[in-house]
């Protein structure tokens, strides 16, 4: 059985839901928790916006296409999903990260994106 590490938020405090619909998360349950077997560290709750989906397709990661085959109906501009958290310091890096929500960010996402980083992008 695999074993979710604790779910705090970047804050400190405790994860709160990102998104159930579309159901995100690397557990499907909504938050971005996290574990060892999550290589990809979906950890970073984020607000899509056309811009950032038009970036994640042009660098190989399609997520506004739908994929019944797996249950993804694909995500749409104001849509939530927790994003991993290479991709939104890569989107960071070339001016186009989305909104963040900091309090249903995982504190794992801090390995990888400097909590500064996370503070330009954070929404309300």
């Amino acid at each position: 059985m695999v074993e979710k590490d604790d779910s705090r938020n970047v804050l400190g405090g405790d994860l709160v839901l990102c998104s159930s619909d579309p159901l995100t998360g690397f557990f499907r349950d909504g938050h971005c928790n996290t574990c060892a077997q999550d290589h990809g560290s979906h950890t970073v709750c984020a607000l899509m916006t056309a811009e950032f989906l038009a970036f994640s397709k042009y660098v190989g990661n399609d997520l506004s296409t739908p994929r019944p085959e797996f249950g993804f109906k694909g995500l749409a501009p104001g849509d939530r999903w927790c994003l991993c958290a290479s991709r939104f310091l890569q989107a960071h890096d070339e001016g186009c990260a989305p909104k963040v929500r900091l309090d249903a960010t995982h504190q794992r996402a801090l390995e990888i994106v400097p909590l500064a980083v996370l503070q330009e992008h954070a929404s309300g």
